[in-house]
């Protein structure tokens, strides 16, 4: 714009107009006739900044969010790792409350047979030579474990003791093919040998080889530890396994049937090594009830057990030992 006289008297008035208007609405206080413009212009100053604020808003967010990225990415990774922190408490106080009751449930097994055992955990499963099934466990000779030892847990019978260290030991479990054990059927007197399978069956079986082949056998039957002579390497009475099938043997002087054993070998943990075994055997004492028996009955039928079995050495005895 050009500096004319015309520009300057515009100016001029335009500057004394704004001046009447500023005394005019003084004087005037809450009664000026200018005070309806006050009203329009505050609508149009205040929509003005709301949308001057919604323009800016977003920008002024990212620019806060960029400047605090950094700190944000700490906090997210002192979360995650609190997290992770937190489940694995979590995880290790629920194996230590599943241990502690493994452990509980052991220990009131081996009390009611009569057993005494040094507990230990597994630390490894592993093939040695001549075994395709063993764990080591982290006792040894040092807490009085030997060779020939009976193993077992909550559930029943793991296995034997084959090597001990100072402070390891190895274990043939049950399951691998070259360990055989004595067992007895529940009930009664009739004996044979339990061998395992190994991963061949693709299942956790055992199988039951009966000596005489004209006694009855049939699935849900359970089977114990028969003994070996002085408690090595089995102890007597430890749970074994309940028949699942019985297999077909046209001609022969025994009875085979695999059976499922107690024990969860794909899930050892805390075991127990028998170094000293029981006074008596605890017959069928340490079975779990069978389905529809409740313990008194069980008790009662092993007491008969005992009976028939007495009495039956006392008719060889009179019979001349025939």
């Amino acid at each position: 714009m050009r500096d004319t006289r015309r520009t300057r008297l515009v100016l001029g008035v335009l500057l004394a107009t704004a001046l009447v208007l500023i005394t005019v609405d003084h004087r005037g206080g809450a009664k000026s006739p200018l005070e309806f413009l006050h009203g329009i212009g505050a609508t149009l100053f205040t929509g003005a900044e709301r949308v001057g604020t919604n323009l800016v808003r977003p920008v002024r967010e990212f620019a806060t969010t960029l400047a605090e990225a950094p700190s944000a990415r700490q906090r997210i990774r002192a979360l995650e790792e609190e997290n992770g922190r937190l489940r694995a408490e979590l995880t290790a106080r629920t194996l230590d409350r599943e241990r502690s009751e493994q452990l509980r449930r052991m220990l009131g097994l081996a009390g009611l047979g009569g057993y005494r055992i040094v507990t230990g955990q597994v630390i490894a499963r592993r093939g040695v030579p001549g075994l395709e099934e063993a764990a080591q466990i982290d006792v040894g000779t040092a807490d009085g474990v030997r060779r020939n030892m009976t193993v077992l847990n909550a559930q029943g019978l793991v296995g034997r003791v084959v090597w001990a260290s100072e402070h390891s030991a190895t274990v043939a479990l049950l399951t691998d093919p070259a360990t055989a054990a004595g067992a007895r059927l529940e009930g009664g007197n009739e004996i044979g040998v339990v061998k395992g399978l190994g991963h061949g069956m693709g299942d956790t079986l055992v199988r039951f080889r009966l000596f005489d082949s004209t006694v009855s056998v049939t699935p849900g039957q359970r089977i114990v530890s028969f003994g070996s002579h002085n408690g090595a390497p089995y102890v007597a009475g430890v749970p074994i396994g309940v028949i699942e099938r019985v297999e077909p043997t046209p001609g022969e002087l025994t009875k085979v049937a695999l059976a499922r054993p107690y024990v969860d070998f794909s899930a050892l943990d805390v075991v127990g090594v028998v170094v000293q075994g029981p006074r008596r055997d605890p017959r069928d004492a340490l079975l779990p009830p069978a389905p529809g028996r409740t313990p008194d009955r069980a008790a009662a039928d092993d007491r008969r057990g005992r009976v028939g079995v007495a009495g039956t050495g006392r008719r060889r005895a009179a019979d001349g030992g025939a």
